[in-house]
């Protein structure tokens, strides 16, 4: 299969010896939406930048379509980059400020015309094509900053998170642009961003990022419900872990004995789980139902054996259709639940006591 962008065994040390990527392997289909998240400093704008040419690659291979461009000067790869602050000329109108880029290249002035008006019109900036940048709205100069990067036809465009500028309510609209826009060109984008619900909502596939290694990477939806890793566990979502040690196997489900009995959960990974491994089970807030104290015995393990624990309900709140929970078990650990108002309503009560449980299929078995 040819990738549009592939990095083979990618390292980057810096010259006082400090690594910042280390073995990062990656194979990004055309029209894939990537996204890199991870927290401050684990490597992820680093390895954007190795890709546009702007940081050095100390050792692995770097391809676009098939060529290794490791040694490539930023300007002569099919890559275009939107920085977090846009990087846009003061001086220059809009109209100029997309021009830009096709200057450099040496496109004729009638095509580079051509070219800017369309990727205007596409973006909705004719009406503000002869207006200086400096007086434009956050929302505008966002998508003058991605008219200059579409312009020159680039086959992946980077993007260095170029919605961190911006309030919640117009992140959030443009997140929404940016996704039919980016379905629209069919253009390989990789995006970088710290924020969770940003990479979950827009990309095809993630990539977290740890101390410069690559944690894992997986659909948004496996991620957020299947973890492969502690960080992961802990940096995605709202996860419960609860630790213990392999008591048996029956195919995929994992029995851990743990400091609240015997609980189970599934083995994706097909981690080697022989007994006594030191394992976690990995408990999504959405996996997690909350039982009245007075259920029978009976109807709870027919639904969900011995995946039960004891809590008490410390606080609830109606957010919409949503019911949010804080249950607190008996050593103390709190976790949050929420499900909709409709399935707790009348049935539980703040200060009652109540039970977590949930099915093997929905919880994840991870290596401590």
């Amino acid at each position: 299969m040819a990738y549009d962008l592939q990095l083979t065994h990618v390292h980057k040390t810096y010259d006082n010896g400090t690594p910042a990527v280390i073995d990062f392997n990656l194979d990004v289909e055309k029209g894939e939406f990537i996204a890199f998240l991870g927290p401050s400093g684990c490597g992820k704008s680093t390895t954007l930048r190795m890709i546009s040419g702007f940081e050095s690659v100390t050792s692995g291979d770097l391809m676009i379509r098939g060529k290794r461009v490791n040694d490539q000067l930023p300007e002569k790869r099919p890559t275009s980059m939107i920085f977090q602050n846009y990087a846009l000329f003061p001086h220059m109108n809009v109209r100029q400020n997309v021009h830009f880029g096709l200057g450099v290249k040496g496109i004729p002035r009638a095509e580079a015309d051509r070219k800017v008006d369309g990727i205007l019109e596409k973006l909705g900036l004719l009406d503000i094509a002869e207006m200086p940048t400096a007086r434009l709205s956050g929302g505008q100069r966002q998508r003058i900053a991605l008219a200059r990067s579409l312009v020159v036809e680039p086959d992946i465009l980077l993007l260095d998170e170029p919605l961190g500028a911006l309030d919640a309510n117009l992140r959030k609209s443009i997140q929404n642009e940016l996704k039919l826009l980016q379905r629209d060109l069919g253009i390989t984008f990789v995006f970088v961003t710290h924020a969770q619900s940003e990479a979950l909502a827009l990309s095809d596939r993630i990539v977290v990022m740890n101390a410069g290694r690559v944690e894992q990477i997986s659909p948004p939806r496996e991620l957020y419900t299947r973890p492969s890793s502690q960080f992961v566990a802990r940096f995605i979502g709202s996860n419960t872990i609860l630790p213990g040690t392999v008591k048996s196997c029956d195919g995929e489900v994992v029995m851990l004995d743990t400091a609240f009995g015997p609980l189970a959960g599934t083995n994706r990974a097909g981690i080697d789980a022989h007994t006594d491994r030191k394992m976690s089970i990995v408990l999504p807030a959405e996996a997690v139902d909350l039982l009245p104290e007075d259920m029978p015995d009976a109807e709870i393990r027919a639904d969900f054996g011995s995946n039960t624990i004891p809590c008490t309900i410390e606080r609830l709140q109606i957010v919409g259709h949503i019911m949010n929970m804080v249950v607190r078990f008996d050593d103390g650990q709190t976790i949050n639940v929420e499900g909709h108002v409709d399935k707790y309503r009348n049935r539980l009560k703040a200060g009652g006591r109540a039970y977590v449980a949930w099915r093997s299929r929905n919880a994840t078995v991870i290596d401590q």
